[in-house]
């Protein structure tokens, strides 16, 4: 028996391999849910579509996230095939290339409004469309990243997307308690992913991420697969509105030292 067994879950934002996304649709369909995939523009589909035939879904439909009656008739779609859901995961964040470098002060105001828009916005507008289709029990979850709380150089306007999404879930946490729905969010570690890649200086920050975490290893796609099934299952029936680190324990530090120093003490 695993853990998801009987559950319908569908997935946002699933773009490649390397995903977290993919992480998190491997360990729902390892725990016997049944998938729904949507996918962000024609240019994804020849990525994604192999993809969900891997894990038996048949449910693969593009979204465009900034459009409201893309985001109904992905509901529609879903209520068709689905009948209800039980897991919803937003794995979508986007911000211009141009945003993620340089300094803060230089964010465009498009940049800004495209940026919490598509990674902000659309969780909630998903979250909307989908509430009639949530059985009680049901289970939202986000992707955030520690960039939301502190100064992640280069992470820019991401950050306040990121802040502004974490408190979103607490916003929605306390909208759907009463049916008895859980909105949480996932703050994962630096993982090499498509998204990560426009981010200026990533590179140098995957690598302290490894030196200063305390556990001296990055994260997977694959911890943060594992972290969703215990937010998506009964394990975690009474948390919500929490943000949940999986990241090596990098946001308990406040002091960060190479650990070479430390050793010679």
């Amino acid at each position: 028996m695993g853990l998801l067994d009987g559950r319908n879950a569908i997935i946002f934002g699933l773009a490649n391999e390397r995903s977290i996304a993919w992480g998190i649709t491997q360990a729902f369909h390892r725990e016997g849910a049944t998938l729904g995939i949507s996918y962000a523009g024609e240019t994804l589909e020849r990525r994604v579509r192999p993809l969900a035939g891997q894990v038996a879904s048949k449910w693969v439909q593009e979204c465009d996230v900034t459009r409201d009656d893309q985001i109904a008739a992905a509901a529609e779609s879903a209520e068709k095939s689905f009948g209800k859901i039980d897991v919803l995961v937003h794995s979508i964040a986007f911000a211009g290339r141009e945003e993620l470098t340089g300094p803060f002060y230089n964010t465009s105001r498009e940049g800004f409004k495209n940026a919490l828009d598509i990674s902000v916005f659309s969780f909630i507008a998903l979250a909307k469309a989908f509430q009639p289709l949530l059985n009680p029990g049901a289970s939202l979850m986000c992707l955030t990243y520690y960039g939301s709380v502190k100064v992640a150089p280069h992470y820019n306007v991401m950050g306040v997307a990121k802040a502004a999404l974490e408190s979103s879930t607490r916003y929605l946490a306390y909208d759907f308690g009463p049916q008895k729905i859980r909105v949480n969010a996932i703050s994962a570690g630096p993982i090499r992913t498509l998204a990560a890649a426009g981010v200026g200086g990533f590179r140098d920050m995957y690598k302290h991420f490894a030196d200063m975490s305390p556990m001296r290893e990055n994260v997977t796609i694959e911890d943060v697969g594992n972290a969703a099934v215990f937010l998506a299952s009964d394990l975690s029936r009474h948390i919500t509105g929490e943000v949940l680190y999986v990241d090596s324990g990098f946001n308990t530090v406040g002091v960060q030292m190479n650990p070479r120093e430390e050793t010679k003490e």
